[in-house]
Order: C-alpha cells, then structure tokens, then sequence
C-alpha cells in the first residue's frame, strides 16, 4: 500500500501552456513595435509573425488539454487546474489575435494588389 504522503507528481504541461499562451498573445504586439523602431521594415513585416502567433497559441491549447488530463489522471492530485485554465484562455486569445492579423493581412493584399 502506498503512502499518501508521498511527493506530489508535477504536472508541467500547465505551466509551459501558460508560457505558451503568454508568448502567443505577446508576438503580433512584439513584432508591430521592433517595426516601428526600426526604419527599415514597414508595419506590413508585422505580418510574418502571424503564423508564430498561431503555432504557439495552438500548442498552448494543446498542452492545456493534457494537463487537464493529467489532473483527471491523478486525481486532481498533480496540481496546475488554474494555470492550465489560464493557459487555455491565453491560448485561446492568441488565436483569436492571430486570426484577426490573417483577415488584416488578408485585406490589405485584397486591397493593395487586387484592387489597386
């Protein structure tokens, strides 16, 4: 019979989705503003960190998924049900992001190499 005063198994995928859905949330603001410093790029190189946005906010989900199932596993006993909430809502926003950048971009080429 096992003790139940053992270490309590971790559950990491609740943290790095949470890290994950910060990063995705964070890269379409990050990269308008290294445009905006930089006299070189337009805000329209923005745009390429659209699909890191989209990668990274589709991994948070997915880790947030299995660190739920971790904690259904374990019995709610390897911790993380906040983080891992948390982590799918900012995944979940950061894909949002990503989408409303997509339709932007979409409607600037729309615009500047159809109709023009």
């Amino acid at each position: 019979m096992s003790s139940s005063n053992g270490p309590r198994p971790g559950n990491r995928a609740a943290g790095w989705s949470l890290v994950l859905g910060l990063l995705a949330l964070a890269a379409i603001p990050v990269a308008a503003a290294i445009t905006g410093w930089r006299s070189d790029l337009r805000l329209v190189h923005a745009g390429f960190a659209i699909p890191v946005a989209a990668v990274l906010a589709i991994a948070s989900i997915f880790l947030a998924r299995r660190a739920r199932r971790r904690l259904e596993r374990t019995i709610e006993r390897a911790g993380g049900a906040r983080t891992a909430r948390i982590g799918r809502i900012l995944g979940w926003l950061g894909l949002y992001v990503a989408l409303i950048g997509g339709i932007a971009m979409g409607v600037y080429a729309l615009e500047f190499y159809v109709l023009k």
